[in-house]
């Protein structure tokens, strides 16, 4: 049973796949299929009418009044033009399905980035990073399976099926064709569809084996040195090793697989030639056809097997393209968005929470209970409290990062400054941009001026265009910051998401960065800002303090209350 709802699970993971192809691209998807469907039959026209040709030449040669007699021009001309539609359709049919599918795999990869940008969704893979690249990349790509070879060789096989089955049994036997036609679809596609369902268990464990290969060498060169120091490089090793041994063991079971369906596909092709040669010369011997036809017959057969090779390659291969349809098809769906921004709160509030409850995804308890708050427009809060009380959850909810469980949530835009500064291969502008793509540079440089960076950039040969590496490599920690803080001043929003915004930093950089962020908030309509921190000198810029313990707001104490001192002594000093 639990095999059976697995199949049911990835038919219909392919199914719906297959919807999304031909919502994006039907017209052009069918036209491909068509056009590999027309150049199947002119190949097989071709084959056949040339042994017809050569064969009727040959024998009307024989005499003097027959060869005079034989019209020359008229097959001649229908080799040339089945020589010259095949070739034009073949162009076609390749241009039109690469086309299509590329266009349709674009689409695709831009909603799967969309479904993983929705609340809660992203921060599932922020433990495995490499996860969420490997179904943008090698899912995706997998997909094309699908329709270049499955879809399209199936349909040019059934093509060739009923064009070889319905020419022979008009021109030779009507019950040869019938059997002709039955024996080429069903062996054809079932063969293919065999060796799909043997392949489905070795493709899926070849692509668990390439990303657990991909996912340990990466692990392996970036923590070398570490892995190094703790004695674990050598099992490090081992581990890629078993990975790769795995991956090879994939590759020889469904070559093998391939091999045999090969095998069958041409002992059915011989046995076809054999029965159709066998079948046309008693027809011939009893007068009813001519050898021409006979030969005709033969090499039409020959020809119909083409498409139905191709067919077994990507039958294959169908069970990667079954798992990695069931991994994406969850994201793929139409509404997979992100969702609509909150609401903004009545009046002059900047933040409102009611009663609100967040729990992470699979999560046996709530991370935040029951929390109520309001923040006006300017002012500075900070979440306090102890390491696991919910603070950065708290945030993560606010930011539209994690969707709450329950309660009701209102605020106005707003921008989160994570922990992490995050930065990109790519120029010190464009990496600015992120914050504003419209801003120009006399805009970004006076963001750098406000963040305290502005004569480093001055001072770079290239300035604004300098290319950072990844990471930011190339910037030291604390500039990194500060173009993390640049890019906060670009966004023009009336309240900032701070999270421990100077954790790791110096005390003359962190006291530099939080004055200049002071001097932002306290200007004429400056944002209201919610900051979690566990420092004196980030929660010193409060007017209020919000203690939080077990995922409660346990007090909520304003500047000149004789606790809010108190409780910001117990912080934790520079």
């Amino acid at each position: 049973m639990t095999g059976a709802r697995a199949r049911r699970g990835r038919h219909a993971a392919l199914r719906a796949v297959l919807r999304l192809f031909f919502s994006e691209r039907r017209r052009m998807l069918i036209g491909g299929a068509a056009l590999a469907a027309l150049t199947v039959t002119a190949g097989i026209g071709l084959l056949g009418l040339s042994g017809w040709f050569i064969t009727a030449t040959g024998l009307a040669g024989l005499s003097l009044a027959t060869a005079w007699a034989f019209d020359l021009f008229a097959p001649g001309a229908g080799v040339r033009l089945f020589a010259l539609g095949r070739t034009a359709s073949r162009y076609g049919e390749r241009l039109v399905t690469h086309d299509a599918t590329l266009a349709v795999l674009a689409a695709l990869r831009e909603r799967l980035f969309l479904g993983w940008a929705k609340p809660a969704a992203a921060r599932s893979l922020l433990a495995r990073p490499a996860r969420l690249l490997f179904r943008l990349t090698a899912d995706i790509d997998a997909l094309d399976t699908l329709y270049l070879r499955v879809l399209v060789p199936a349909v040019a096989g059934i093509a060739a099926a009923l064009v070889v089955g319905l020419c022979v049994g008009l021109w030779l036997h009507p019950l040869l064709g019938l059997a002709l036609g039955g024996v080429l679809a069903g062996a054809g596609l079932g063969v293919p569809l065999a060796a799909a369902r043997r392949a489905d268990r070795p493709a899926r464990r070849r692509a668990h084996a390439v990303e657990a290969l991909r996912a340990r060498t990466v692990d392996l060169v970036a923590g070398q040195a570490t892995l190094a120091m703790a004695g674990r490089l050598a099992a490090q090793c081992r581990s890629v090793a078993d990975a790769d041994r795995r991956l090879a063991q994939a590759d020889d079971a469904l070559h093998r697989l391939d091999v045999r369906a090969g095998m069958a596909l041409g002992a059915t092709g011989t046995l076809l030639l054999a029965g159709t040669l066998l079948a046309a010369a008693a027809l011939v011997e009893a007068g009813r056809i001519g050898v021409p036809l006979a030969a005709l017959a033969v090499l039409m057969v020959l020809g119909a097997m083409e498409p139905f090779a191709a067919l077994r390659r990507g039958a294959v291969e169908l069970g990667r393209c079954a798992l990695a349809a069931r991994r994406l098809a969850p994201r793929l769906r139409p509404d997979a968005a992100p969702e609509a921004a909150h609401t903004a709160p009545a009046g002059d509030g900047a933040l409102r929470l009611q009663s609100v409850t967040v729990a992470h995804a699979d999560a046996p308890a709530a991370a935040v209970h029951d929390v109520s708050l309001s923040i006006a427009r300017g002012e500075r809060v900070a979440l306090v409290g102890p390491s696991g009380s919910g603070k950065s959850t708290l945030l993560a909810a606010i930011a539209g990062e994690l969707a709450p469980r329950r309660g009701r949530l209102q605020a106005l835009p707003h921008t989160l400054l994570t922990q992490r500064t995050e930065l990109f291969q790519d120029s010190l502008r464009d990496n600015l941009r992120l914050a504003d793509p419209a801003a120009d540079d006399p805009r970004l440089l006076q963001a750098l001026q406000a963040a305290g960076l502005a004569e480093v950039v001055a001072a770079l040969p290239q300035g604004l265009d300098t290319p950072l590496g990844e990471g930011g490599l190339g910037l030291s920690g604390g500039q990194q910051r500060r173009l993390a803080l640049a890019r906060l001043l670009l966004r023009r929003v009336p309240l900032w998401l701070l999270d421990e915004p100077t954790e790791g930093l110096d005390a003359a950089t962190a006291h530099d960065v939080l004055q200049r962020l002071a001097a932002r908030a306290g200007a004429s309509a400056g944002p209201a800002w919610l900051m979690a921190t566990h420092l004196q000198r980030e929660a010193a810029l409060a007017d209020r303090l919000l203690v939080m313990r077990n995922g409660r707001i346990a007090a909520d104490l304003r500047r000149g209350d004789p606790l809010f001192d108190t409780t910001l002594a117990t912080l934790r000093p520079d």
